[in-house]
């Protein structure tokens, strides 16, 4: 009973570490992340491919008001998982980001100073009182100028990761277990696209709906962000054999 009370001591603070050097309400946003539908970024030889699950959850929902996917800039991405209005945010920060160093420096910004930059911003928010953390991991992929993709987390608490492919939100393990096993540096962008839809259909025992999905890729060559449309995601998910019944 002590031990209850202690913890519930600590984790009213943001600011306060408890005895075993824990921040309780960055664990917690991390659980805000579980809870939402899954993200998936895959980065490949000829660029990075982005797959977001948007969990429709009534057929009266209009499938393209759930943001998952964001253009940051020409050559960057961003999937997010977990809360939308902080997922919001943190991109329209990443966003004057891109352009403050486009005014200044006359060129783009890099993928891995845009995720420190970001992450330097969330970072922020586990030790000023009066706030909480963001509730939400996103993924950034995108061309960098030497013409190499680029892929990277970031996490409730600040920390900046980079990855081949990865997987935020709900079913995390499930999923990176099945990235671990068929995952290859030598695919280009349409077998980056089949894994990460492959990976979500592993997790999903009624297949995938394309208008429950997002898919967007960043081109090596063009360094240019494209979103897919729902016909062109009913195709791939028709030729990896992935549709849900009721769209057959």
């Amino acid at each position: 009973m002590q031990g209850q009370s202690q913890q519930q001591a600590y984790d009213r603070g943001i600011t306060i570490f408890s005895p075993d050097g824990r921040l309780y309400q960055v664990e917690y946003a991390r659980e805000a992340v579980k809870r939402g539908s899954a993200s998936i970024g895959v980065r490949t030889t000829d660029g990075v491919v982005l797959v977001a699950d948007k969990r429709i959850s009534s057929p009266l929902l209009e499938g393209s008001s759930v943001e998952k996917l964001h253009k940051a800039d020409d050559h960057i991405g961003i999937a997010s998982a977990g809360h939308v209005a902080d997922a919001r945010q943190l991109i329209d920060y990443a966003r004057r980001q891109a352009q403050i160093n486009q005014l200044r420096y006359g060129e783009p910004i890099s993928v891995e100073t845009l995720t420190k930059a970001v992450t330097d911003n969330i970072q922020q928010y586990t030790q000023v009182g009066g706030a909480r953390p963001f509730g939400v991991a996103l993924i950034i992929g995108g061309i960098d100028d030497s013409g190499r993709p680029r892929l990277f987390e970031t996490d409730p608490s600040g920390t900046p990761y980079e990855w081949k492919a990865l997987a935020v939100g709900a079913d995390r393990s499930a999923i990176e277990d099945y990235l671990k096993e068929h995952y290859r540096e030598e695919m280009d962008l349409d077998a980056g696209v089949g894994l990460a839809l492959n990976a979500l259909a592993s997790v999903s025992d009624d297949g995938l709906r394309s208008d429950g999905l997002g898919i967007a890729t960043i081109d090596a060559e063009t360094e240019q962000y494209s979103e897919f449309d729902e016909e062109r995601i009913a195709s791939y998910l028709e030729e990896h054999d992935l549709l849900a019944e009721e769209e057959q």
